[in-house]
């Protein structure tokens, strides 16, 4: 659903709101006015009562029930509208309640007062009374002999009984409204309050029929989706990217192995450590999707975030309709699917993380491109080299970048050269050209390399012209003792108190691992010299695809053989055989291996089965402080098969 028709919906439904709440509202306040008008008084009532309050002062509650009324409302009922008047200049007027008051202003004659309309007599607020004839008081006679005429017998006179009873509650009051007039008016004020009734009654079936149809709008829009209008939405680039976006983080969150409810108070069980001497598997990546019938040609670690790891993939030759190239990047937090898939319309070889700028991934790829893909960018790569002579032409096997954060190159490697320097030898056997598969820089090292090639010979070679040495390859010294293509180069990183930096590990098809000291670069050679390894590792039974040293422990390393073994050495204990042997998998071959760049414990290897699997070697990677002492004798001991080698490079 849109966001204006969502919008819309929301605009609707607070309209039906104020409708309700104005409709409860109305009824409230019409509530209230009925209340007020049947237990408040009228305002005739009030006028009445200011009128008389204005005229006798405040009265009590006795004189408002009974007080002022001048004629009888019912035939028999005793006059009370005749008043006795008494001498002196303030006259007392009784009623016929028996009430006696100071009337000032009213005259001593004696005479029955008109009787008067009552034009309130449907504002009389009745009282609980009780029917009771009572006798009040008796007229004293001397009070009677002041009202009639002098002269009379007095055995007439006779007293004057006053009763009062509940029949006697109505007051007559002098308005100057005629009754017609009153009439005309009330009838006026129930027509307005008819007309009134009738308003409401409108306005509230108008207010239910607006909230139906509300209502079914409302129901209408929330309808259920047909498939055209559901697969639309599904197939939406936003709602793909908040799907993706949204499930890594769930993911992440439940492959997360801390146990949450553990129980602190509970003791551990004492023991040695289990890791001591054992290699266990932390996990496997594979995507079914991306990674099927796909070998892994690359691994390597981010430089910032360590629980990165990246791999590259070949082609896949039973989906034509899918890219030729993968690189997927792979998060230990989430191991169902890669945290990104990059594509490449060629076979990716070798991949790389910038390690200047975490967003970055460089691959070389089989047509002798050089791409770069952005992790904040989609899937395609951000730059390219060109498909000319201007760059490779052939495979890109190996890449490494050098220098600093503000001063660095990116160095790539190909069958046919590198990027910017053509590498010729003049005793190569067929052509000049040296075609390399494998190079390396040791530490701190950024002109002078070392290169692997496919005739099994290790070269050094310069970038630029430095003092005693020109650019290109030393046409004098060959490291000489594979008998097939070398397939991995690895220098000894610059760690600990002794400089271990000139040991340099190869591998090759030949079964075999070699290890060599590099040539000093003050001292070059003027006259052709071969150069043998110090010492080779013959263990394994298939290709040797790559070895690493370890960038914490100086007499680790560990290599990926063809029979799917990982194989991990230890130069202090034993030359022979490694200290640990693995078998990976499901057997297949290991194509690659990358230490991780924290601390070493963990070490990533890309099978081809398209499998890539995290190890962790435990306490192995931990050195002790005689580690470093303790390798210079193993090297001490191997002088021996390098004298032996010495009369072949005179040769």
């Amino acid at each position: 659903m849109s966001d204006k028709r969502r919008a819309e919906i929301e605009a609707k439904r607070q309209k039906l709101t104020e409708l309700r709440k104005a409709r409860a509202d109305r009824i409230k306040s019409d509530t209230e006015r009925r209340a007020t008008e049947v237990a408040g008084p009228t305002p005739v009532r009030r006028d009445l009562d200011e009128l008389v309050n204005s005229l006798v002062g405040t009265p009590s509650r006795g004189s408002r029930e009974s007080g002022g009324d001048r004629s009888p409302s019912l035939p028999g009922t005793p006059s009370i509208g005749n008043m006795i008047g008494l001498p002196g200049p303030s006259a007392l007027s009784m009623s016929g309640s028996g009430r006696v008051s100071r009337q000032s202003d009213f005259s001593t004659s004696v005479g029955p007062m008109p009787n008067q309309p009552s034009s309130s007599t449907d504002h009389v607020i009745e009282r609980d009374l009780i029917d009771v004839e009572q006798e009040l008081f008796d007229l004293p006679r001397k009070v009677l002999l002041s009202k009639y005429a002098i002269g009379a017998p007095t055995d007439s006179i006779s007293q004057e009984r006053v009763s009062y009873n509940k029949e006697v509650q109505t007051t007559t009051i002098e308005t100057d409204e005629r009754p017609e007039d009153y009439e005309e008016a009330l009838r006026q004020r129930i027509l307005r309050e008819h007309d009134l009734e009738k308003e409401r009654l409108a306005r509230e079936k108008e207010l239910e029929e607006e909230s139906v149809k509300l209502d079914l709008e409302i129901e209408q829009e929330i309808r259920e989706l047909s498939e055209e209008e559901r697969a639309g939405i599904l197939t939406a680039p936003e709602f793909i990217d908040f799907v993706e976006q949204s499930s890594k983080i769930v993911q992440r969150a439940l492959n997360d192995g801390y146990d949450y409810i553990r129980d602190y108070t509970i003791g551990a069980e004492s023991g040695g450590d289990d890791s001591e001497g054992r290699v266990k598997c932390v996990c496997e990546f594979y995507d079914e999707r991306h990674g099927k019938n796909r070998s892994i040609t690359d691994v390597d670690w981010s430089p910032k975030y360590p629980e990165l790891s990246v791999a590259s993939y070949n082609k896949n030759p039973a989906a034509l309709n899918e890219p030729d190239g993968i690189v997927a990047v792979w998060n230990l937090h989430l191991l169902e699917r890669p945290e990104f898939v990059f594509h490449s319309q060629s076979d990716v070889l070798s991949v790389i993380f910038s390690p200047f700028h975490s967003n970055l991934i460089f691959g070389g790829t089989y047509s002798g491109q050089i791409l770069l893909w952005d992790t904040r960018s989609k899937h395609l790569p951000v730059l390219k080299t060109p498909l000319s002579a201007a760059g490779h032409t052939h495979p890109v096997y190996a890449m490494q970048m050098v220098g600093t954060q503000n001063a660095h190159n990116l160095i790539t490697s190909s069958t046919d050269g590198t990027e910017t320097l053509e590498l010729v030898h003049a005793g190569h056997n067929k052509t000049g050209e040296v075609a390399i598969t494998t190079f390396d820089f040791p530490d701190n090292e950024t002109t002078t390399f070392w290169a692997g090639t496919e005739e099994g010979s290790v070269y050094q070679a310069n970038r630029y012209d430095r003092a005693g040495a020109k650019a290109g390859l030393n046409q004098y010294d060959v490291y000489k003792g594979h008998a097939g293509p070398v397939m991995s180069l690895h220098f000894h990183p610059l760690i600990g108190p002794v400089d271990f930096s000139d040991l340099f590990l190869t591998s090759s098809v030949d079964w075999t691992v070699k290890l060599w000291r590099a040539k000093s670069l003050t001292k070059p050679s003027t006259t052709p010299h071969v150069i043998s390894p110090l010492y080779s590792f013959d263990e394994a039974d298939d290709y040797v695809y790559d070895v690493k040293w370890h960038p914490a422990h100086p007499a680790v390393f560990g290599t990926a053989d063809g029979s799917g073994h990982f194989d991990l050495w230890n130069l202090n204990t034993d030359t022979e055989v490694p200290v640990v042997s693995t078998n990976v998998g499901s057997g297949r071959a290991i194509n690659k291996l990358q230490w991780d760049r924290k601390d070493g414990r963990r070490a990533a290897l890309g099978g081809s089965d398209g499998h890539l699997y995290v190890y962790d070697i435990g306490d192995m990677a931990l050195p002790r402080e005689s580690e470093w002492t303790d390798l210079q004798k193993t090297l001490a001991g191997t002088v021996g098969a390098t004298g032996m080698a010495e009369p072949a490079s005179g040769r």
